[in-house]
């Protein structure tokens, strides 16, 4: 259920609705916009019956929520939501890049091409310490070291950075070394870990499961956002679909739907999605014109002897070239990088 406030409700006004609700079981979530402060009550709506919220002083409006995702609906909250990472603006009409390699392999390589990556315009590193491989005799990552590595990439060059996160008990590792939190697409229904993550506080971003639809999709984000973090990122990756001509499908389509479905802002992941780096560029540009908050892109120096997905990641000068294409695309959509 949501509950407006009048314009002018005072604080005294918006806490005493809040201990209400509270008193009746339900959890509370206030957020406060430009206009007007909203207050969720989430969980069963029935113990409300009897609690005449509309009358209360300072309240506008009092608003079932048709959808099962509440917090992360567009229901919830009009505003589209901006996340703050060191300020570095997401969500907005500025469009992000992330770039990096998939796996950490060393400290020089990571360094060097975290600076390539920041002069060509991205404003996020990537870098994977801890990889779910589908073969348990693959590269798994280099676990804390690389996290080291990713922070020394940080310091020399001011990036924010992201890594993902597999396991519940490396979320305090995680955090002091990250600026953000992935959940990767095999995670995306970790319950546990969402909550853990949601508890954590730190920005999040959720990439969409193999086969996860985008009510799904939104129902994990509901699970992080239950817990009072909101500032999480939603990424379309790819979906496992019957086409063997690409890694996965990207669906395009998802950017738009999210954007009419929820506040969060929405990435693409064009590397994981076809897993070629010849076609990483076109869907670059087409997830831009859709309207996509950001992306995601990998980029290794040598591709050729990359540990892992060497052959979707980009060279420094081709990322370079494919930025400046996306500069263009994103002035024509009203988008500013």
């Amino acid at each position: 259920m949501i509950i407006v406030l009048k314009h002018e409700a005072s604080q005294a006004e918006i806490e005493h609705v809040v201990e209400r609700i509270k008193a009746a079981g339900l959890a509370v979530h206030v957020s406060q916009g430009k206009e007007r402060t909203i207050i969720g009550a989430i969980g069963d709506e029935a113990l409300l019956r009897n609690l005449p919220l509309d009358t209360f002083p300072g309240v506008e409006n009092v608003m079932p929520i048709l959808k099962p995702y509440k917090l992360v609906s567009r229901e919830f909250r009009k505003e589209s939501t901006v996340i703050d990472i060191g300020g570095v603006k997401i969500g907005g009409g500025q469009l992000q890049v992330i770039a990096g390699p998939c796996s950490i392999e060393n400290k020089e390589s990571l360094v060097d091409t975290a600076k390539q990556v920041q002069a060509a315009g991205a404003n996020i590193l990537r870098g994977g310490a801890f990889k779910p491989r589908t073969s348990p005799y693959d590269f798994q990552g280099l676990g804390i070291e690389g996290l080291k590595y990713l922070a020394a990439a940080k310091k020399a060059t001011g990036l924010p950075v992201i890594s993902e996160l597999m396991d519940p008990r490396d979320i305090e590792l995680m955090c002091e070394y990250v600026d953000i939190i992935q959940i990767g697409a095999r995670n995306m229904q970790n319950f546990r870990l969402l909550t853990e993550v949601g508890k954590a506080g730190k920005p999040v971003l959720l990439k969409r499961g193999l086969s996860a639809t985008i009510k799904e999709l939104l129902m994990s984000a509901e699970y992080i956002a239950a817990q009072g973090n909101v500032n999480i990122m939603l990424c379309e990756r790819g979906v496992r679909t019957f086409e063997t001509a690409t890694r996965n499908t990207l669906d395009l389509s998802a950017v738009p739907v999210l954007k009419e479905e929820t506040h969060l802002p929405v990435f693409v992941d064009p590397s994981h999605a076809v897993g070629r780096w010849a076609l990483v560029a076109p869907l670059s540009l087409a997830a831009v014109a859709v309207g996509a908050d950001g992306l995601m892109i990998e980029v290794h120096p040598d591709p050729e002897s990359a540990l892992c997905d060497g052959a979707q990641s980009l060279k420094p000068k081709k990322f370079a070239a494919l930025m400046e294409d996306i500069r263009k695309v994103a002035a024509a959509v009203g988008m500013a990088v």
